[in-house]
């Protein structure tokens, strides 16, 4: 009788497995919300500036303005066949905001088929519209998808703004339990499946905790419950399919003794680790930093942290299954004071750099430590004066 029970606990578990298999690699569908709020709602989703110029398009068949000098910009986006759609900001007073926006909603290449939007908020030098909703025709049939735009002129300089004004969320399955997934076109272009060595290209997912989940890149994987998985997003992210990741080639990097957290991008996703012996792990390809972070503590007992972040070029490096990969950060960092003189005034203002040329944030007990103070003194000491800096 016990061969019995141990066999229908073995034939259980295979079940339970191969059902968990099977619930990842179906396609788990995600409802689409849109709002003009979307940037309050989900936090930091991109900011992509528009380029605007007064040259009216060659073979754009336009409405009729009001404004004597309306301008024109291109919005890309690979969902529809030319790549761009076009716009055009009008204005309802001669000297007022630009308030009034004609878009390209059915991507026929023209604008004066369209109904005009007007900004939901104005102000003497700025205005806002969304969601504005456009029609993508693909394959599969018609994708609604929505913008936020933001329009600003100080000093006669003309700065357009888009966000994406939509998101796709729900429940699914993984590994047995459900979890809340969101995804974000981070780069508001249309597509929510874009992967790229360039944060600001390439578009976020959560997966956890509805009101905890922690924001990730979209790439080659993802780690959800210290499982690493290979995620196929829809292109207009409908839906998201979870495959655990198998037979996955690693490669290893080195990081100096002190380094207590560390953190990569790239086209295979973004991965925090916790380096042991100096030593830590990751898919072979190609990255960038994304954060490094060291702490100690001193006589009193209060810890201090130090957080290296915001690369460029120098943070770039490979990994490979042969060889090791040795990434020189952390410590010493540098302390930069910068002073700008107009009008016969001065200002000045002081950043922490590392050495590839990242922002520092220093912290003492999870919190910005006092600004430092500024003292300057002439050679004959005329002038003697201490001034405090505050964070900005």
């Amino acid at each position: 009788m016990r061969s019995k029970t141990y066999l229908w606990l073995a034939v259980g578990i295979s079940l339970y497995t191969l059902a968990v298999a099977a619930e990842a690699k179906e396609e788990q569908w995600l409802r689409y919300r849109s709002a003009r709020e979307a940037r309050q709602i989900l936090g930091n989703i991109g900011l992509q500036q528009v380029e605007l110029s007064n040259d009216r398009p060659v073979g754009v068949k336009l409405p009729q303005f009001e404004a004597e000098s309306p301008l024109f910009g291109k919005l890309f986006t690979p969902m529809i066949e030319s790549g761009q759609i076009w716009i055009s900001l009008d204005r309802s007073q001669k000297d007022g905001p630009y308030d009034r926006l004609f878009i390209d909603s059915n991507g026929d290449g023209h604008l004066k088929d369209e109904t005009v939007v007007v900004a939901y908020r104005t102000e003497r030098y700025r205005s806002n519209f969304g969601p504005v909703k456009v029609v993508f025709e693909v394959e599969d049939g018609p994708v609604t998808y929505h913008f936020n735009f933001e329009f600003s002129n100080y000093n006669n300089r003309n700065r357009f703004f888009k966000t994406s004004g939509g998101w796709y969320e729900g429940a699914i399955t993984i590994g047995g339990q459900r979890k809340y997934c969101l995804l974000i076109d981070q780069n508001a272009n249309g597509t929510f499946n874009d992967k790229s060595l360039n944060a600001y290209e390439c578009d976020r997912i959560r997966i956890g905790e509805k009101d905890a989940a922690k924001t990730s890149f979209v790439g080659n994987y993802i780690v959800v419950d210290a499982v690493l998985y290979q995620p196929e997003i829809a292109r207009d992210g409908a839906y998201i399919k979870l495959t655990v990741a198998e037979d996955v080639v690693y490669g290893s990097i080195q990081l100096p003794e002190a380094i207590g957290e560390f953190a990569a991008e790239g086209e295979n996703g973004l991965f925090t680790l916790k380096p042991e012996k100096e030593l830590a792990r990751l898919p072979v390809g190609k990255y960038r930093i994304h954060l490094w972070k060291t702490e100690c503590k001193d006589d009193e007992g209060n810890t201090w942290a130090l957080t290296g972040q915001e690369f460029g070029h120098k943070g770039l490096f490979e990994v490979n299954e042969s060889g090791q990969t040795t990434l020189d950060i952390g410590e010493p960092i540098i302390c930069m004071l910068t002073a700008r003189e107009s009008d016969s005034r001065y200002s000045f203002s002081q950043s922490l750099r590392g050495q590839l040329g990242e922002r520092i944030e220093l912290t003492r007990n999870g919190s910005q430590p006092r600004a430092p103070k500024l003292h300057i003194k002439n050679k004959d000491g005329s002038y003697d004066q201490t001034f405090s800096f505050e964070y900005g």
